[in-house]
C-alpha cells in the first residue's frame, strides 16, 4: 500500500472536517444530498461523453492503484539482467532457455524467449518497445480521465451553485431565508472544490508519476535484453543500465 496516498487523503479529509467543526455553523450545514448528485453525478456523466465505456468502468481500479502500487526494484533487475549476460557470455544465449522460467520481469522474459528463439535485434526491439507503448498508453488513458474529472468537479459545482440563485431568487417572498438559501447554493461549489483538489488532481498526479516510474522500468529491460542479444560484456551492461538509478544507488552491491 501507498503510505504516501493513504496519509495525504486522511489529511486533507481531516483538515476540512477539522475545520467545518471549529466554526460556528452546524455540521448539518454543509451537506446537501442535491448538491453530492450534481458534483459527483454530473463530472461522472461528462466522463462518460468523453471516455469509451471500457475507460469509466475500469475508474475504480485506476483509483486504487493511487493506494496500491509496487514499483519493481529497478537494482534487483539490473542484476538479474547482468547475471543472464554472465551466463550468456559464459555458455551462449542458448543457454538462457534454462533461466527463461526464473525472469520475473515480464518485458525481459518475452524478449529473452525471442532472442533464444533466434529472433533478429530489430524484431525483439520492435516487439518490446510496442509493448511498452502500449503499456504507457493505458496509463495516458487513466491519468487523462482523473485528470479530466478534476475539470469537471469545479464546473459542475458552479452549474449547482447557479441552479441554487436561481431557484433562490425566484422566491425571495421571505427575505430572512436568503442567508439559509444563499448558504445551499454555495455548498455545490464547495463540494466541487474538494473534490477536484482532494481526489482527482492528486490522483492524476500520482497516476503520472507511477506511470514515469514503471516505464523507467520497461526502458532497463529493453536496454538489458537489446545489450544481452548483442553480446555486450556484462561489465558493460550494469554500468550502462545503472546510469538509470540515482547517484546514491549507483554504487550500491
Amino acid at each position: 500500500m501507498d503510505i504516501a496516498s493513504v496519509i495525504g487523503v486522511i489529511c486533507a479529509s481531516f483538515l476540512i472536517v477539522g475545520s467545518i467543526l471549529m466554526g460556528t455553523a452546524p455540521i448539518t450545514a454543509f451537506i446537501d444530498i442535491p448538491s453530492v448528485l450534481v458534483v459527483i453525478g454530473g463530472s461522472i456523466a461528462a466522463g462518460f461523453i468523453c471516455f469509451p465505456m471500457g475507460t469509466m468502468l475500469a475508474t475504480p481500479k485506476v483509483m486504487l492503484k493511487t493506494f496500491f502500487n509496487k514499483s519493481e526494484d529497478k537494482l534487483k533487475l539490473i542484476k538479474q539482467i547482468v547475471a543472464l549476460a554472465e551466463t550468456a557470455r559464459r555458455d551462449g544465449l542458448l543457454a538462457l532457455e534454462s533461466k527463461i522460467n526464473e525472469i520475473e520481469n515480464p518485458l525481459v522474459k518475452t524478449g529473452i524467449q525471442m532472442a533464444v528463439d533466434g529472433s533478429t535485434p530489430e524484431v525483439v526491439e520492435q516487439v518490446l518497445r510496442t509493448e511498452a507503448s502500449a503499456i504507457g498508453s493505458r496509463h495516458r488513458d487513466g491519468k487523462a480521465l482523473m485528470d479530466q474529472m478534476g475539470r469537471f468537479a469545479p464546473a459542475y459545482g458552479m452549474i449547482g451553485t447557479l441552479l441554487g440563485l436561481i431557484m433562490m431568487l425566484s422566491d425571495m417572498s421571505d427575505p430572512s431565508k436568503l442567508g439559509a438559501g444563499m448558504a445551499v447554493a454555495l455548498i455545490t461549489t464547495l463540494y466541487g472544490a474538494i473534490m477536484a483538489n482532494v481526489v482527482f488532481c492528486p490522483f492524476a498526479e500520482k497516476l503520472g508519476l507511477l506511470s514515469r516510474m514503471e516505464l523507467t522500468v520497461l526502458e532497463i529491460a529493453i536496454r538489458g535484453v537489446m545489450a544481452i542479444q548483442s553480446g555486450e560484456s556484462p561489465r558493460a551492461i550494469d554500468q550502462k543500465l545503472r546510469t538509470f538509478l540515482p547517484p546514491k544507488q549507483r554504487n550500491a552491491e
